[in-house]
């Protein structure tokens, strides 16, 4: 097999990971959250416990990753979890139990960061070991794909298919979805150089840098989530908007699929510090538009930006966890995503809070945003102390 089409076939073992891990057993309860609601009586208040306990177990498995330096377990725990994903989301149709729809939350949770942090980290180290540019857009376009599809296949079953039969059509979806994601990622190779004879080099930043980087990545987690979990439910209750919340979540989805290949090249550019910057000024614009100005056109055109920033942060912030640790990519990556993952466990209670104080979810939406401002002043001081490192490494030692 040439060196060019292996290349583009593992990447396409990292998207259909992510379909399966993202598409089919995480994000799919968002537009099957209210026909969960009407149909198998899922209340306000446990649905969301039940999204809470998703992140927490993605949060759970963001720790693990943190903690894993092994190649082969990673990629044992990658296959796994890739299963666990399909189990997790056949048990949702299975039982109107709430007590077991949280331990299928708190699974797809895990199994979401095995497909996100250990597949990652694994493509990573296959691209950085066969000598290919060490960039993910291609790979996370699996992560809009998923957000876009499950809104789509939601549309098109529901009239068709009550809630538990769906549950079932997307567990179907996942075991057809399995068999690339398995088959097309080769066994890791745990030497330390590369094909070409390269010895692999961790060049980890200084702590003061990871300090400020996790920081900033909180605040983003705090951006993505609360706009992700309630833009549904916010749009629904916009004037005029009442059943369209499904199709902004669909517009998320089809603008993040190719937005990270164009923030690759945007980083190439500018370098990967600035490129985050400009998507997190364009993020808190996607994040406040709906509740700015009313109508379906602002609230699509906000879509478009979060859509269109929020994946390629990710994938920016995780490409640049794996060019510091080439050999054990998935440990940095861990760390950041717990920064992430604290923020998406806080950020929605406090959203919770504030709109039934409120009687709306436009507070949280600016809560959201004003943290953002905050996560981007970061980024401009991380440069400054990017800039003092580099000059600290120049400098003679003794």
């Amino acid at each position: 097999m040439s060196d060019q089409r292996e290349r583009i076939q593992v990447l396409s073992a990292g998207i259909f990971s992510l379909l399966l891990v993202l598409g089919v057993a995480r994000f799919s309860y968002t537009p099957l959250l209210p026909i969960m609601q009407a149909q198998a009586g899922l209340g306000v208040a446990e649905a969301g416990w039940l999204a809470a306990i998703n992140y927490a177990g993605y949060l759970s498995g963001a720790l693990i990753a943190s903690l894993i330096s092994d190649l082969v377990l990673k990629d044992r725990l990658y296959r796994i979890g890739l299963v666990v994903a399909i189990l997790s989301t056949v048990m949702m149709g299975l039982t109107t139990d709430v007590t077991v729809w949280a331990v299928s939350r708190f699974i797809a949770g895990l199994s979401s960061a095995a497909g996100m942090l250990l597949g990652t980290g694994l493509i990573l180290n296959w691209l950085i070991r066969h000598n290919h540019r060490s960039e993910l857009g291609i790979h996370f376009a699996g992560i809009g794909l998923g957000i876009a599809g499950c809104s789509a296949a939601v549309a098109l079953m529901s009239p068709f298919f009550d809630w538990r039969e769906q549950w079932f059509a997307f567990t179907a979806i996942g075991c057809v979805l399995l068999v690339p994601a398995l088959r097309w990622l080769p066994p890791p190779d745990s030497s330390a150089v590369t094909k070409t004879g390269q010895k692999l080099v961790d060049a980890p930043p200084s702590p003061a840098f990871m300090r400020l980087f996790m920081a900033a990545y909180f605040c983003a987690g705090v951006g993505y989530v609360v706009s992700a979990t309630f833009i549904v439910a916010i749009i629904d209750h916009l004037p005029g908007l009442a059943g369209r919340g499904w199709l902004v979540f669909l517009t998320i989805g089809v603008a993040g699929a190719p937005s990270c290949m164009l923030w690759d090249l945007i980083a190439r550019r500018t370098g990967d510090l600035n490129a985050l910057i400009i998507a997190s000024v364009l993020q808190i614009v996607g994040i406040v538009l709906p509740v700015l100005a009313d109508g379906l056109l602002p609230a699509m055109a906000g879509a478009i930006l979060f859509g269109g920033t929020f994946i390629g942060m990710v994938s920016l912030v995780l490409t640049m966890a794996g060019r510091y640790y080439p050999t054990r990519p998935a440990k940095m990556m861990g760390k950041m995503t717990l920064s992430y993952g604290v923020a998406q466990i806080i950020a929605p209670a406090i959203t919770g809070w504030i709109a039934t104080r409120l009687g709306s979810y436009a507070g949280g939406l600016y809560l959201a945003a004003g943290v953002m401002v905050i996560g981007t002043l970061l980024l401009v001081m991380l440069k400054a102390v990017e800039r003092r490192d580099a000059a600290a490494s120049m400098l003679p030692a003794g």
